[in-house]
């Protein structure tokens, strides 16, 4: 995860310029850094669902001087998604290297997970666009001092998108759901717009069933849960009553079953 999102259970290590495969079975990562994730939630699809001019109808340039787009990816895990996003977004092909379409789209993207934020890094063909840092997004301290550097750079305050892709439960399951509440609470608070991909609850108890035959203890607060149910319903609510967000577009489900949510702040 990142700041919270896909992280723990396996990965690549470098250790004295040798690659060491993590041994941790995926069901004993407690906040979803699965190492190869992308093999089995290919970033594919979800593009097909995002019209690769999204943010060409979200940000049209203004004046000659095209302003930078910023995102914010929250567990970005290897990097493989955000690149792709990347990709698509500009409409990059391999090989390709810079688009005028959009002018200048930077990403921030974060996770939890040193390991794969490393892997994403040595792995990411555009460097000057995509930005990894390991960051746990609910430590207010650092994620406060991390993404105001960044921002600063730029001169804004706010992201103008948000990504937050299967992140959400990770988030519930470690801090419960007070924990969810600000996590919500932070990434409205950040993001002009906010694509939220939420599991549903049948992966909530999928996870809590893998630790269990591992014989591992089981999340801190799974039991004492009562946001539940339709997740996709519970968090778009929270996002639009509390946070005073309002939902653009639901572009349909991947074939894992998650719905991709668009979330505009209200001006």
């Amino acid at each position: 995860m990142a700041a919270s999102a896909e992280l723990a259970g396996g990965g690549v290590r470098e250790a004295a310029g040798t690659v060491e495969e993590r041994v941790l079975e995926p069901g004993a990562a407690p906040f979803g850094n699965f190492p190869h994730y992308s093999r089995f939630h290919p970033p594919e699809q979800r593009l097909r669902l995002l019209p690769p001019e999204l943010l060409r109808r979200l940000f049209p340039p203004e004046g000659p001087e095209k302003r930078a787009i910023l995102g914010l990816d929250v567990g970005c895990n290897s990097g493989d998604l955000s690149v792709a996003l990347y990709k698509h977004f500009l409409s990059l092909r391999d090989g390709e290297t810079c688009s005028d379409a959009l002018g200048d789209l930077r990403l921030l993207c974060c996770d939890i997970d040193p390991v794969l934020v490393a892997r994403a890094e040595k792995e990411c063909p555009f460097p000057d666009a995509l930005t990894f840092v390991t960051l746990d997004f609910m430590n207010q301290r650092t994620r406060k001092a991390l993404l105001s550097s960044f921002l600063s750079q730029f001169g804004r305050s706010v992201f103008d998108i948000g990504f937050c892709m299967s992140v959400t439960m990770w988030i519930h399951l470690n801090h419960g759901d007070r924990g969810l509440r600000e996590f919500l609470a932070h990434l409205a608070s950040l993001c002009r717009y906010l694509l939220v991909e939420p599991q549903p609850w049948k992966c909530y108890r999928a996870a809590a069933r893998r630790l269990r035959k591992l014989g591992l203890h089981d999340f801190d607060h799974f039991q004492s849960l009562t946001i539940r149910g339709d997740m996709a319903g519970q968090i778009g609510q929270i996002l639009t009553q509390e946070h005073g967000m309002e939902l653009v577009c639901c572009f349909g489900n991947t074939s894992w079953d998650r719905s991709l949510l668009l979330f505009r702040a209200k001006p």
